[in-house]
């Protein structure tokens, strides 16, 4: 079986599928009795000319039906389990990374099949992204984020990036059996959240901020959480939670809906907790006030340690404008901020927390802090 003829009978079963009004995400068992009745017909006539079989006609229905209802070649990498996330520097280099291993995999597109394959994973998004908006951001069914830049601000081609959602790591005792934290470290953060209080969590890319944001979201217990992000990648549920997402602005540059607005919208909806995703602007301002209005919060920051993500928090918030003074943000931030957890990742991949530390007031205009807890330190072997 060759790819021309995957794609011959694949063009045949779109065609079926459009003429008898199926929607294969909808009435997926019709699109599989399609997909194999057309393979079917293919090795029949077949035979009678001498051409090509399909030796396979299972894994060949696989892989039509993958091509006609999910994302094509890369439907086996976003339904693998130990695989994080998956990358395309153009559409014939795709890497994926396991374990936070990166790999190059034998997949290649062509241009057209990427540009196809993007805009079916925009389909049900309502985003876009053309020379006007060269780059967009998105969440995909399965939860995973959905980021990619075109080739008009990239050189060689489209860059597409796809960071999955792993349940199996949503909790902090999931967590601890991975060796990213100590148990005691676990129990800790678990009891900050379920007591009301406001939790930080640092680190660069790709260290797993996310991911113990999740965990910890995941600990709350009862609370009514308000989660709010530029883009859905939490996927996390719980018994009263209301997640919101931003919106990009339209063609004619009108609707956008932005991170500080979720905040202000999200403090009117009752929550027990707000939950910002990611801060990276002046949404830092919402957010303080918002903590020294008594609602506990939790969100993520890049930073470098868990004293530099402190900082970088009193800094934000002077973005939202000049009558916003530092002297203002770095009290009610030492005041409010409970425990800042700083995530790490190491040359092989793994990661851990790094440290955590307790805000302990101001000292020459800075917030001075406590560690709690600090991976490698010998008292920390010796427990």
């Amino acid at each position: 079986m060759t790819p021309t003829t995957t794609t011959s009978v694949a063009e045949r079963v779109r065609a079926r599928l459009r003429a008898e009004r199926t929607d294969p995400s909808r009435h997926p068992d019709q699109a599989r009795r399609i997909a194999q009745a057309e393979v079917r017909r293919h090795n029949d006539l077949a035979l009678s000319r001498g051409s090509v079989l399909i030796d396979d006609e299972a894994g060949c229905v696989r892989d039509i039906l993958a091509g006609v209802s999910g994302f094509g070649p890369l439907q086996p990498l976003l339904d693998d389990p130990e695989i994080e996330e998956i990358w395309l520097n153009g559409p014939e280099r795709v890497f994926v990374a396991r374990g936070g291993s990166a790999e190059r995999v034998g997949i290649r597109l062509t241009e057209a099949e990427l540009r196809d394959l993007v805009e079916r994973m925009l389909h049900s998004t309502g985003r876009r992204v053309d020379i006007s908006q060269p780059f967009v951001d998105a969440s995909l069914p399965d939860g995973s984020r959905l980021h990619v830049a075109i080739a008009d601000v990239v050189r060689g081609g489209w860059s597409v990036n796809i960071r999955k959602f792993l349940p199996r790591l949503r909790s902090l005792q999931s967590l601890v059996a991975q060796d990213a934290m100590p148990e005691r470290i676990a129990a800790l953060l678990a009891g900050a959240m379920r007591d009301g209080g406001s939790v930080i969590v640092s680190g660069p890319t790709h260290a797993g901020k996310t991911t113990l944001l999740a965990a910890l979201i995941a600990a709350c217990g009862d609370q009514r959480i308000i989660t709010v992000e530029e883009t859905f990648e939490l996927g996390v549920d719980a018994p009263d939670l209301v997640a919101l997402q931003g919106r990009q602005a339209s063609l004619e540059g009108t609707g956008e809906i932005a991170l500080r607005r979720l905040v202000k919208e999200a403090l009117r909806m009752r929550p027990d907790r707000l939950v910002i995703g990611e801060v990276r602007d002046a949404e830092a301002l919402d957010l303080v006030l918002a903590l020294n209005t008594g609602v506990p919060g939790a969100a993520t920051v890049h930073a470098n340690s868990a004293g530099e993500a402190l900082e970088k928090l009193s800094m934000l918030p002077l973005l939202a404008g000049r009558n916003i003074d530092r002297d203002f943000i770095a009290p009610a931030l030492a005041a409010s901020v409970d425990l800042v957890v700083h995530c790490s990742r190491d040359s092989s991949g793994a990661r851990r927390v790094a440290e955590v530390v307790e805000p302990r007031g101001l000292v020459d205009g800075r917030i001075a802090h406590r560690v709690l807890y600090r991976a490698g330190d010998a008292a920390e072997a010796a427990a």
